[in-house]
């Protein structure tokens, strides 16, 4: 969707309609008050009469208000003054969004980034306003055979911002916005297209794809036979159940000087996860195909860099495989080589998202890595401990953690540490190998963080587990992007925008 700076009064703006916002209590926005004046009052009369009070959620279509030169006004309630803040912003504007595109509005103007919030500016509003629009318009349709859309959807939008003056932050707000949006739609993407469509060799396609796009990314996908060469052995053992070659898909984006430090993004891309001879339950096995929104989110991250053309150097990784049972399957029990000439007894296949991120961080040490981040589906116990509003993150460095932990309270997709202390090592001993890859019933996320520690001792590394947020189940079922908003969030904050 186009999205265009408007200001100006609120009263003389022309579209289809124009999005005005009403506190608790009947308490009209300035906006909402201007538009008040001019209509001699109109406002404060319909509010009277009881259908709409400015709570949270609440929302209400009138037409043709004298003095207006809209031909609609939608009303949208913000919930208490006092407490307003981005996440009721970014209600608001879904609320908005959704009532929009239901109407006949093909165009609208919203007044919502206009509002004042403590300690935000213009350019932050903005962008959480696009943010929260295009996750309300999103779609996914591309399996089906008959797709009813709306007879009139809503196509542009402006976005108010008064009589500020127009600058070149708020202008990047825009990009930001729409650069993030679009990367957690690829994301969302990837994540709902079923396992028999996005295989290993499809991820690495798609990714291709991207680097075509910018000739700052370099797009570069490793078979099985180079993994082999390099001893990937913890991968490549994952793979030896599924017919779909594991791939290892590398995406070197270099928008800084050539000897500055990348960031690296490495993320789990088991594109269906069956748990192999550990053969998980039948309920619900259909959503591990969400297995692979690790690498998902890698691919919508940088999508999103490239939109936003960061002055950074950021490195992607993704490894990805299936998981499924076979005659040549990991058995419980076998013991395999990491490239990092650790050995791991594989006590329970579906504990292999470990085992093809291990292979992968190592990988990731030949870039010289001002920091790594790893984002993975990776484990059942990080849903039990923090449910679907924030991912588990724990680190080797606190700095790094603290960086993740702000972007992602800025961004509004949260994560919240767990600890990484050596006392849960000792769960991974194993009598046959260096290491288990499990650590038994308690601390699950904590074991499998520590797991994975063993391979990034020589650099700044965080961790993301996203079991609980990548993805929503029941009538909501689907992907939800998560985490590109924070990862798009860290690093534009490491470029100092």
């Amino acid at each position: 969707m186009e999205y265009i700076l408007k200001s100006g009064k609120p009263q003389e703006q022309r579209s289809s309609c124009l999005v005005l916002g009403v506190f608790d209590k009947r308490k009209l926005s300035p906006s909402a008050a201007a538009v008040d004046a001019a209509s001699k009052g109109a406002l404060t009369r319909i509010l009277k009469k009881g259908d709409m009070d400015g709570k949270t959620g609440q929302s209400a279509l009138l037409y043709d208000l004298p003095g207006v030169s809209s031909s609609r006004v939608l009303l949208i309630g913000l919930g208490p003054e006092k407490e307003f803040s981005i996440p009721a912003l970014r209600k608001a504007s879904a609320t908005a969004a959704g009532t929009l595109n239901e109407s006949h509005a093909i165009d609208a103007i919203s007044c919502l980034p206009a509002l004042a919030i403590k300690d935000c500016d213009t350019y932050e509003t903005l962008r959480e306003t696009i943010l929260a629009t295009e996750e309300v318009l999103y779609r996914f349709d591309e399996c089906k055979s008959n797709v009813e859309k709306p007879k009139r959807p809503l196509k542009k939008m402006g976005l108010c911002i008064g009589d500020q003056r127009r600058n070149k932050r708020m202008e990047q707000a825009i990009v930001n916005g729409k650069a993030i949006a679009k990367g957690v739609s690829l994301a969302k993407n990837l994540g709902n297209l079923p396992g028999n469509i996005c295989t290993p060799g499809y991820l690495a396609d798609q990714a291709k794809s991207i680097g075509r796009k910018s000739a700052k990314l370099k797009v570069q996908v490793l078979e099985e036979k180079k993994m082999e060469a390099l001893g990937m052995g913890a991968l490549l053992s994952v793979s030896r159940g599924s017919r779909q070659p594991a791939k290892l898909i590398i995406m070197e984006y270099k928008g800084d000087k050539p000897k500055s430090k990348p960031v690296v993004l490495v993320g789990k891309g088991l594109t269906f996860d069956s748990g192999g001879i550990s053969i998980k339950p039948s309920a619900a096995m259909d959503e591990m195909k969400y297995d692979m929104c690790g690498g998902a989110s890698v691919l919508g991250t940088m999508a999103a860099c490239i939109e936003m053309e960061l002055p950074i150097n950021l490195v992607g990784i993704v490894p990805t495989s299936e998981n499924l049972p076979d005659g040549d399957a990991n058995k419980p029990g076998d013991i395999v080589t990491s490239m990092a000439g650790l050995t791991i007894e594989v006590l329970n296949t579906d504990a292999e998202g470990r085992l093809i991120l291990c292979d992968a961080l190592t990988y990731a040490k030949r870039f010289d890595p001002a920091a790594v981040i790893d984002i993975a589906t990776l484990t059942g116990a990080c849903i039990v401990a923090l449910g679907d509003q924030a991912s588990g993150m724990l680190s080797n460095n606190d700095a790094l953690a603290e960086e993740v932990l702000t972007a992602g309270k800025n961004s509004g997709d949260r994560a919240w540490q767990l600890p990484l202390w050596d006392d849960y090592q000792a769960q991974l001993d194993s009598n046959f190998a260096d290491m288990a890859n499990i650590g038994g019933k308690g601390a699950g996320t904590i074991t499998a963080a520590c797991f994975l520690s063993q391979f990034t001792k020589d650099f700044k590394w965080a961790h993301l587990d996203i079991a609980g947020t990548a993805w929503k189940s029941g009538a909501s079922k689907g992907a939800t992007g998560r985490p590109v908003p924070l990862l798009s969030q860290f690093l534009l904050k490491r470029c100092g925008q």
